[in-house]
């Protein structure tokens, strides 16, 4: 995706009876995008009944869309939900010009753009590619240019589709073996940290959880006003009193609708969640949609088997709400910790967290039968 500041036409269909909070979600798409560096133009709700399975809209509605996101001039047309490989092809015969894109193709991109270590590259490109096998059409030729053009050659009565999934699938199965080797390396970096007490940060993107990790333990930690700016997991030392120390992780945030793709390939860098003795699950005290994040954050846990692991809430940015919100929190989260990593308020509260399920963790541990 271009970062210059091309149209974007938001599409938000509004399924009848859904649980789900539309207008949260336009705006965090519109965030999203905004971090591709796009605008977005306008956006276009829709009710339904029921999908389309052409269209995910009625026939009639997408001929309309396509007409409006021209008025627009806009570039590309982004829908608030994930379409089918079927409905996007549709909407590309519809204008062959116009890119649409779903949810999980912006975010999608977003990782994309922000990986930078060869783990986080290798993870983000087998789920981009995973993404795009079954959405190939005329758009994509030629990837024997991106990819190496030995033996891509259309044999008798192949089509340059047929190609492409050839080259698609064979990238595919290498980046599978390379992340299979990647994992590896991470039990045996895994192992090492067992006798030692780890706790992670997790939670929505762009919430301040390295902001956190950079304020309790010192350390230097790469922090962005930016979603999704950390994709690989960070550990630093925090050291508790009586020359113990505990180890820290910053991860990957999340966010609702995480592709399954990147959540399966990501699995080796969340395994540092999975293998933490202590969750600090970080949320924005200033958040219009709480419940909803909460919900998104365990159900990605019980997806990636975190879900049973002990876990504390604290809710970052008080500075940003008033004493009313923060009493409605207290109430309804009473053994949160209420803090503020810019304005450092309250982070011994973390410390001290940490301290007592450190020592429960170290008397479990000289008694086996001790029992959390």
């Amino acid at each position: 995706m271009s970062l210059k500041k091309e149209k974007v036409l938001i599409v938000a269909p509004r399924i009848w009876k859904s649980d789900k909070n539309y207008n949260n979600s336009i705006e965090e798409l519109s965030l999203l995008i905004d971090t591709l560096g796009l605008k977005v133009c306008g956006v276009i709700e829709q009710k339904l009944n029921s999908i389309n399975p052409a269209y995910f809209v009625g026939s009639g509605k997408a001929k309309q869309i396509v007409e409006q996101a021209k008025l627009l001039k806009a570039n590309y047309i982004v829908f608030d939900e994930d379409l089918s490989p079927v409905q996007t092809k549709n909407f590309q015969k519809l204008d062959e010009k116009m890119k649409f894109i779903d949810r999980s193709g912006v975010i999608l991109e977003i990782f994309f753009n922000n990986a930078k270590s060869k783990e986080s590259k290798t993870q983000v490109e087998l789920a981009r590619l995973q993404y795009q096998l079954p959405r190939l059409t005329r758009m994509w030729t030629h990837l024997e240019r991106q990819m190496g053009g030995f033996g891509t050659r259309a044999g008798a009565g192949e089509t340059q589709i047929e190609v492409d999934r050839r080259i698609l699938r064979k990238r595919i199965s290498n980046l599978k073996k390379k992340l299979k080797s990647i994992d590896s390396e991470r039990r045996v970096q895994s192992k090492r940290r067992q006798s030692f007490f780890r706790t992670s940060f997790v939670g929505y993107t762009n919430v301040g959880k390295s902001s956190l990790m950079k304020a309790v333990t010192k350390s230097d930690v790469l922090i962005k006003n930016q979603l999704f700016a950390t994709l690989d997991t960070t550990v630093r030392r925090l050291f508790i009193g009586n020359s113990n120390y505990v180890l820290m992780s910053d991860t990957v945030g999340f966010i609702r609708n995480l592709p399954n793709n990147l959540i399966a390939s990501f699995k080796s860098t969340l395994q540092e969640v999975v293998d933490s003795n202590l969750l600090l699950i970080v949320l924005d005290a200033s958040s219009k949609d709480l419940q909803n994040e909460i919900a998104t954050i365990e159900s990605v846990l019980k997806e990636i088997g975190a879900n049973h692991i002990d876990c504390q809430y604290i809710f970052n940015k008080i500075d940003k709400v008033d004493q009313d919100r923060i009493a409605y929190l207290k109430k309804s989260f009473p053994e949160a910790i209420m803090v503020s990593a810019t304005r450092a308020l309250q982070l011994s509260n973390i410390k001290d967290i940490i301290t007592d399920s450190h020592e429960e963790w170290s008397t479990s541990l000289k008694n086996p039968l001790h029992t959390q």
